[in-house]
């Protein structure tokens, strides 16, 4: 909703209507499979907990990503390898404790991940059926918010808020934790509109492309797919990098709820009624 002109104009503490039904209802569909997606993929993950750039990867193949366990100084460890350097991970990845006490030597404890136990083949059912969800329901939303303008009123960034200093300012706002207050809390700042269409345009289509490009199957009719990432392999590191950076949104989206006020940003997100907060006094 955008704020009208006039006296008429939502003022601080105003109820109003913030979210349309097809954002509440995308933003619901997506919480939970994004949340379904992230734990499958990290069984599968289990399988063979090492990534690669270019088409082929195997055991005694360079990885840039290693997370497994190993007897150092007489003492097993487990560790988390990026480029070279090693963390010690010991009880959280590589090497941990199950509920019965048994020690395990898989990537990602079971905590983590769908199913809980090691299963390669449910952990892949879950995800084939979920990626379905995300990606029809990707398709939609944009279709739907080209229709209503929401795409072109809230989430296209104007010329001037590319402005370094406008960028900045909104970065220091952020920073101090100082939120808009009465209409202007209903437009979404230049940083808000970075992330979403870093979402919607960059990471979500790269998710759904690399996981296309990393079955064998789609060489049959998109041999392009694994071709624009330099190979397999490198699709699924992509896969994986993407993963990471939907999961830093999610923390940091809910952070922000959080410190913003999550009982008003939840009812918005659920009812669609938000109210516009309050200057703060200086």
């Amino acid at each position: 909703m955008s704020p009208g002109a006039g006296p008429t104009a939502p003022a601080g503490g105003d109820l109003v209507r913030r979210h349309r039904l097809s954002t509440r209802l995308w933003h619901a569909v997506n919480a939970v499979a994004l949340l379904v997606l992230l734990m499958s993929g990290l069984m599968i993950f289990n399988a063979h907990p090492r990534l690669y750039w270019g088409e082929y990867g195997a055991n005694f193949d360079h990885a840039w990503l290693r997370v497994g366990s190993a007897r150092t100084g007489g003492v097993e460890q487990g560790y988390l390898e990026i480029a070279g350097h090693r963390w010690d991970t010991t009880g959280t990845l590589g090497l941990w404790t199950d509920d019965a006490g048994h020690v395990q030597r898989r990537a990602v404890p079971g905590w983590a991940t769908i199913p809980s136990r090691y299963s390669l083949a449910m952990g892949r059912t879950w995800h084939l059926a979920f990626a379905w969800v995300l990606a029809l329901g990707l398709l939609a939303y944009l279709l739907r918010s080209l229709v209503n303008g929401h795409l072109r009123r809230d989430i296209h960034i104007a010329p001037a808020e590319w402005r370094p200093a406008r960028v900045w300012r909104d970065i220091r706002d952020h920073a101090r934790l100082r939120f808009p207050a009465g209409a202007a809390a209903l437009r979404y700042s230049v940083l808000q509109k970075m992330a979403y269409a870093a979402v919607l345009f960059v990471f979500l289509p790269a998710m759904i492309l690399t996981g296309l490009a990393m079955s064998p199957g789609t060489d049959a009719w998109l041999p392009l797919a694994s071709e624009i990432f330099g190979g397999r392999q490198s699709a699924r590191s992509v896969h994986f990098l993407c993963a990471a950076a939907l999961l830093l949104f999610v923390l940091v989206h809910v952070l922000m709820v959080i410190l913003s006020g999550p009982a008003n940003a939840l009812r918005g997100i659920v009812t669609g009624r938000f109210r516009l907060p309050r200057k703060r006094a200086r």
